[in-house]
């Protein structure tokens, strides 16, 4: 990576592991938890929903403010949030009470909506050819959080005896407040008025096939790993697996989500980002398919959830390369923030409904779902690749002699 800022994405890299496993023990057992408070079982995944609509709402005030006081200090206000998500939610299942509960979902909500630019400030301080590989080894940090933060939700699940699960939520205050104290180290050029606004419109970026389908690959991505994701521990309970099992399952998943990144960069160097988005839909379909083969066997659930990993690892970031060649330096503030709402608008939709298929259709019916939406994020890329051939010049016949 000639050109890159190696200190600044390898801070960035750091932060990821820490804000992955705080939402590690949030995904792995937020179902669980509103399972044993909610009043209504169906609304078990609503605080889980409720983070992906805060994350949603967060993300355009994030980079815009960003976009004035720099990288570091909105990436330390969001690891604030998560430190307050922690605590409440702790709190709330001290209490007994769902509506809390629900808030400290949105709040950890909030932590991840600045979070999610961790990959985008790497790929500025990458040089243009550099781009893929540094948002690949800021996700990789995620392997050390399919490491820490499932063992650290299972450590800690019964670390409080009269409040089961209170104990996990503790640990995600410590694990922010560490995120705190990492990004203080980290030193990135302060915006410059370039950065705060002009360039074209957006609408006019959105346009773009290359804005279209690098944003349509992520949304499917988060949204289709978020649904199964989110109705995952559910399922694995309702087998009789239990909770630690759960966690198994969820390890799995984000080695899965984050162990190719050490090489999805050199992918789509190598072979195009074209062909990586389609091995990427190719692998979440085929997580179906082993779901789907023998729905309570809880191999299946550690293979199938592996494979949507590493699905949505091959969308997610050959989708967020793809969008970093649709903007200008002046532009990136406004498309980023576009790009992360849509992302996370279609995220929340997606959580919000995977409770209630779970509850009332059941796994099977949950990974059925999920199949539309990717053949979806197919068609889209194709189109993409036939869009690219037809503007491709045609080499002019030499004239005889």
């Amino acid at each position: 990576m000639i050109g890159t800022d190696r200190r600044a994405v390898a801070v960035l890299a750091v932060a990821q592991a820490l804000y992955l496993s705080a939402a590690a023990v949030v995904f792995t057992f937020s179902g669980l938890a509103g399972y044993m408070l909610a009043a209504d079982k169906a609304l078990a995944t609503l605080p889980v929903a409720l983070m992906t609509v805060a994350t949603a709402l967060a993300t355009i005030p994030a980079s815009l403010l960003m976009a004035r006081v720099g990288r570091r200090r909105g990436f330390q206000l969001g690891a604030f949030f998560g430190a307050a998500s922690g605590a409440v939610s702790a709190g709330a299942i001290m209490l007994g009470s769902f509506a809390l509960f629900c808030l400290g979902g949105a709040l950890m909500g909030v932590f991840q909506g600045f979070a999610m630019y961790y990959r985008f400030a790497a790929a500025d301080a990458a040089d243009p050819s550099g781009k893929a590989k540094a948002v690949s080894w800021v996700l990789a940090g995620g392997v050390a959080a399919a490491l820490i933060g499932p063992q650290v939700a299972a450590w800690s699940r019964s670390a409080l005896p009269t409040a089961e699960f209170a104990g996990s939520y503790l640990a995600v205050v410590a694990l922010s407040f560490l995120s705190m104290v990492v990004l203080a180290g980290l030193r990135m050029p302060a915006p410059g008025p370039a950065e705060r606004g002009g360039g074209r419109p957006l609408l006019v970026i959105a346009r773009q096939p290359a804005f279209v389908v690098a944003v349509l690959n992520a949304a499917i991505a988060y949204g289709v790993m978020s649904f199964v994701m989110t109705a995952s521990p559910l399922a694995v309970v309702a087998d009789g697996h239990g909770p630690d099992a759960a966690a198994s399952v969820t390890r799995w998943h984000l080695l899965g989500m984050f162990v190719p990144s050490f090489v999805t960069g050199s992918l789509i160097a190598c072979f195009g980002v074209v062909r990586v988005l389609l091995a990427g839909a190719g692998l979440l379909l085929a997580s179906a398919a082993t779901a789907l083969a023998d729905p309570a066997a809880l191999t299946h659930y550690h293979v199938a959830l592996l494979l949507l990993g590493v699905g949505w690892n091959f969308l997610f970031i050959g989708g967020t390369t793809l969008l970093a060649e649709t903007y200008q330096p002046a532009e990136r503030a406004k498309v980023q923030a576009a790009n992360e709402f849509l992302v996370f608008g279609a995220t929340a939709l997606a959580t919000l409904a995977a409770g209630g298929v779970q509850t009332g259709f059941g796994w099977v019916a949950v990974n059925w779902s999920a199949v539309p939406a990717v053949m979806i994020a197919v068609g889209a890329t194709v189109w993409l690749a036939a869009t690219a051939l037809k503007r491709k010049p045609r080499p002019t016949p030499e004239k005889p002699s």
